[in-house]
């Protein structure tokens, strides 16, 4: 397995025959990630899939005794999708209540720029709610951005609707993707990721084109 090289996959296969403290792993992982701390969700995502086949091809992969525990891929799927969307509602809520004073402190002016954080607002002015459904899916970004979110007028459940639709999309998905065809599957994905992406940045274009047109006739 190409992807067995990865940091994070090595560390959690330590736990492979203990899933419930990887499930716990996972969701402690989604939130740091959530929280913008350098722990990829989409490696986390990916490594408890290839976990989870890992434990349903025992003749590919023997465990270490009989009847020993493994990682369901279902249940990870489920575990994962909960840990992502409570840790964007976190974030989000933080943005809600501590939003302006976390504004005014250097050491955030210093790792979000004044420049992005503009660009966020501007965004988030543009596109509304909907810029939650984007946001999930820009991992460099996605922290500030649902800070800003908590700090706009859209209520709670607007912005736990649209993230937990875009997470329902990606996260379980994946997992069992993985779960069912292994890391074979993983090239697939990520062709699919850059289809997505570009129909995503096509959509983009196209509201930005029609908002500046109906602007222009007015």
């Amino acid at each position: 397995m190409d992807f067995a090289h990865e940091p994070i996959f090595q560390w959690l296969a330590q736990y492979a025959y203990q899933p419930n403290l990887v499930y716990v792993f996972v969701f402690l992982m989604m939130l740091a990630s959530g929280f913008g701390l350098p722990l990829p969700e989409e490696i986390t995502i990916v490594s408890v899939g290839v976990l989870a086949y890992m434990g349903a091809n025992p003749d590919l992969f023997p465990p270490p005794f009989t009847g020993a525990p493994v990682v369901n891929g279902y249940h990870a799927a489920i575990v994962t999708l909960i840990s992502v969307i409570f840790a964007d509602f976190l974030v989000f809520s933080i943005g809600r209540i501590f939003g302006r004073k976390l504004m005014s402190y250097p050491r955030f002016k210093k790792l979000f720029s004044e420049s992005l954080m503009n660009k966020v607002n501007h965004f988030v002015k543009k596109f509304g709610v909907l810029a939650a459904f984007i946001f999930r899916f820009t991992p460099g970004i996605r922290f500030p951005a649902h800070i800003v979110l908590g700090m706009s007028h859209f209520a709670a459940w607007q912005f736990v609707l649209v993230d937990s639709l875009a997470a329902a999309i990606s996260v379980p998905s994946q997992i069992l993707l993985i779960y069912h065809y292994g890391d074979s599957i993983l090239k697939v994905l990520y062709e699919f990721k850059i289809w997505f992406f570009s129909l995503l940045a096509c959509l983009l274009i196209f509201l930005l084109l029609k908002r500046g047109y109906q602007r222009w006739r007015q």
